[in-house]
């Protein structure tokens, strides 16, 4: 089984984070952050990862360091649990349409961060929620998690359907990328040898 625990502890958070990359998507996250957690567990649901996460978080500063710190956890879980990716298909990609939002979404679990959002979030908030830290989260993530990581926004002017989307659409690109490949089940996917 691909598992991994990590927790991360620091003066301003601390975080545990359990993860199952060949689970069914089930999910138990609590951050403190109700939309974060909204996007955390479909992130889950659609990735098919199983996951839980605990969070507690200076909140009363703002929600800032709990979604970059949980973004960090949760990436070196998933590389961890990954281990060195021997048999993954490595690449995944989605074009998701939430009603009036579509997002697209590619990425390789190549160990090499890289990230690309563009996102036009037409609000500063969902909520309480500062939408400026979706990006903030897929950066923590994609770095952690060794993700060159694309996400582009094509249409949407509801604010929560298109984040929503966004991380529906990574969802379903991780999912894709962490299959094993039935022709290749043994091997590393680079022409290195190592990923």
């Amino acid at each position: 089984m691909r598992t991994a625990s990590i927790t991360r502890r620091t003066a301003e958070t601390d975080i545990s984070v359990e993860i199952n990359l060949d689970g069914t998507g089930t999910y138990d996250n609590q951050t403190g952050v109700g939309f974060f957690d909204h996007m955390l567990d479909q992130l889950a649901r659609h990735a098919l990862i199983d996951m839980t996460v605990r969070a507690t978080g200076d909140l009363h500063i703002d929600d800032h360091h709990t979604v970059e710190d949980t973004g960090i956890a949760l990436g070196q879980a998933l590389a961890k649990a990954l281990g060195d990716k021997r048999g993954i298909v490595r690449y995944g990609s989605c074009i998701l349409p939430m009603d009036d939002a579509q997002v697209r979404a590619a990425l390789d679990l190549s160990a090499r961060p890289f990230l690309i959002c563009n996102l036009d979030l037409p609000t500063q908030k969902i909520g309480t929620f500062d939408t400026e830290l979706v990006r903030e989260f897929f950066q923590a993530f994609a770095t952690h998690g060794g993700i060159t990581l694309h996400i582009d926004q094509v249409h949407g002017f509801n604010s929560h359907h298109i984040v929503e989307a966004a991380f529906k659409a990574v969802a379903r690109a991780l999912r894709d990328a962490l299959e094993t490949d039935p022709r290749k089940a043994d091997d590393i996917p680079s022409t290195k040898g190592s990923l």
